[in-house]
């Protein structure tokens, strides 16, 4: 596991002088994993598999992890192997109780301080993402949100997706840097010559690949760690 770097407000801010384009994951990274908003997906994609592919529910969750393992996302496993169609498969399971999730004034605060364009890269979808921004009260400052739709419903670390997404907004991927809570979706960002930080959680899938030296920091609090980089 690689240790929390800890520099001064001075030299965080120096470190990211550079940065031209920000890229943040959204589920479990623009919210703390704590809230378990997501808990609420997981549910429903093993609600969905129930009711489309007939079965119990105990077995439908083997084959949730299964196609999740196998093919990047469990929606993508359903699209090789059934012919589910995606955009009923996402509507489906970003049915959710945004409850769990707090309007965020500090979150708020730290983006309108933070230089640079701003743009969320999710396997979400753009409906869900903006959802949950306007909840934390920061949706004014994305420019836009890559979402699984437009990497023609291929998941993150598939590099194409990422290539897709540098090309059709014209990003400088070495003065980029990405934020995400799933450790193995940074490498591909770092092969390309990105920054990427790592909000670490404690599920087992996120911290695969964590020790790796494609993470180049570990954050454990989005907001805190935000508000230290952009503090006057």
């Amino acid at each position: 596991m690689p240790d929390i770097i800890k520099p001064t407000p001075d030299e965080l801010r120096q470190a990211f002088d550079s940065t031209e384009v920000w890229l943040f994951d959204l589920d479990n990274t623009l919210y703390p994993a704590s809230c378990r908003l997501f808990d609420q997906v997981d549910r429903n994609i093993t609600n969905y598999i129930c009711e489309h592919l007939g079965l119990e529910w105990d077995d439908a969750y083997r084959v949730q992890k299964s196609f999740f393992r196998e093919h990047g996302t469990t929606m993508r496993g359903l699209m090789s192997e059934h012919g589910t169609d995606p955009d009923h498969f996402l509507d489906y399971v970003h049915d959710i109780d945004l409850a769990p999730v707090d309007p965020n004034p500090e979150l708020e605060q730290a983006l309108s301080r933070l230089p640079g364009r701003k743009i969320i890269f999710t396997n979400g979808s753009v409906e869900h993402a903006d959802n949950v921004m306007n909840k934390l009260g920061v949706r004014h400052h994305f420019e836009a949100v890559f979402d699984i739709v437009a990497s023609d419903y291929r998941p993150k670390p598939e590099r194409p997706v990422y290539d897709k997404l540098v090309r059709e907004h014209d990003i400088h991927a070495p003065s980029t840097v990405m934020v995400e809570d799933m450790a193995k979706n940074l490498k591909p960002a770092h092969d390309m010559g990105m920054t990427c930080v790592w909000v670490r959680t404690e599920t087992a899938w996120a911290k695969e690949t964590s020790e790796d030296d494609h993470v180049h920091m570990v954050v454990d609090d989005l907001t805190k760690w935000l508000c230290d980089l952009t503090a006057m």
